[in-house]
């Protein structure tokens, strides 16, 4: 979409107009319904947060002056709305849980690595496998590229609490990895 076009769209929008408004969901529906999606541990829960957000965008739109900054600006209303619905309905857990037990696991097979070149549905599909609390902290970090000081602002925990869980979430997606014979994954 040109920037003059998206700036028509967001002035209409900002009036009230329903077409616009339509149009602008569907313009950004798919990309951040997929955000909802990584946040989410279901696809009804996704759902609900991206309507909620998008609840949210149209009642707050009038604060945008900049068209150029309209996507960053609703990805983090997106992000935000998810991480407070998992505040508010699912108590995310930061504790130690099972990965107390984890033995020292071979660095060859780099969690994060490892994701980086798989195709976007399985790094969702193994960032759901997740408890939620590590799937935040991996969403935040590693996708979104919020700093570990941002992302215990956010959620409200310590800034160890935040890097602990990360390197637990690597641990744990590593071990992930070992059990399902992925040490390297080249595309075809």
């Amino acid at each position: 979409m040109s920037l003059s076009i998206a700036t028509d769209l967001l002035r209409a929008c900002q009036k009230g107009d329903a077409k616009a408004q339509t149009a602008f969901y569907n313009h950004y529906k798919k990309r951040l319904l997929g955000i909802c999606r990584r946040y989410a541990r279901t696809s009804v829960d996704a759902e609900d947060i991206f309507q909620e957000a998008f609840i949210k965008v149209f009642l707050k739109m009038g604060e945008i002056k900049n068209p150029e900054a309209v996507y960053s600006w609703t990805k983090s209303i997106v992000i935000r709305t998810a991480i407070d619905h998992y505040r508010k309905n699912k108590s995310l857990s930061f504790a130690n849980d099972q990965l107390d037990s984890l033995p020292e696991l071979p660095e060859e097979a780099d969690a994060f690595s490892v994701l980086d070149a798989l195709e976007k549905e399985e790094v969702v599909h193994y960032i759901n496998l997740l408890p939620d609390g590590y799937r935040m902290i991996v969403n935040m970090y590693l996708i979104d590229g919020f700093e570990h000081h941002e992302i215990a602002d956010v959620l409200g925990i310590s800034v160890g609490t935040s890097k602990s869980q990360l390197s637990r979430a690597k641990a744990l997606l590593r071990k992930t990895f070992i059990e399902k014979g992925i040490k390297s994954y080249e595309k075809g």
